[in-house]
């Protein structure tokens, strides 16, 4: 199976499920254009969850799907876990990013936490900044292109 983007998600706040949208605009060093956390300041720019992790909830009895855990893209077919801090990749044709975070803190339990007993977001999420900006779209591929070493 090629490694692609089953879809692409934003908000206008924080701390809310996304909505889907067909394509977007990605700016280098900053996110996606209209989501609210894209941000020059930090490095957690665009988060991404595999819709192998939302299967996982939706195999708890959850009706949950892309989007449901804020995540900016949901992807398919690649092992987001097993890409280190460091590693590069493009999603589509332009859009080249790194990847800064695995996993997070959450804070504020979640309706999803409330509801499951669970969240994946925080261990099965990862976050990435973008080194090369440009658009992409639902469906595009992802390609690994530089998988960083993992120190010892």
């Amino acid at each position: 199976m090629t490694a692609k983007v089953v879809s692409i998600n934003i908000s206008d706040k924080k701390g809310v499920r996304k909505k889907a949208v067909d394509q977007a605009v990605i700016n280098e060093n900053y996110g996606i254009e209209g989501d609210a956390h894209a941000s020059e300041k930090w490095h957690r720019q665009i988060s991404l969850l595999a819709l192998e992790s939302i299967k996982k909830m939706q195999e708890m009895g959850l009706k949950v799907g892309p989007g449901d855990f804020a995540e900016n893209i949901t992807t398919e077919g690649i092992g987001l876990l097993g890409l280190p801090i460091g590693t590069k990749f493009f999603i589509g044709e332009t859009v080249e990013v790194e990847v800064s975070q695995i996993g997070k803190v959450c804070h504020d339990r979640c309706a999803i936490y409330h509801q499951a007993g669970d969240c994946v977001m925080p261990k099965e999420g990862i976050f990435v900044k973008v080194l090369k900006g440009g658009a992409i779209k639902k469906g595009d591929s992802i390609k690994v292109i530089q998988n960083a070493k993992i120190k010892m």
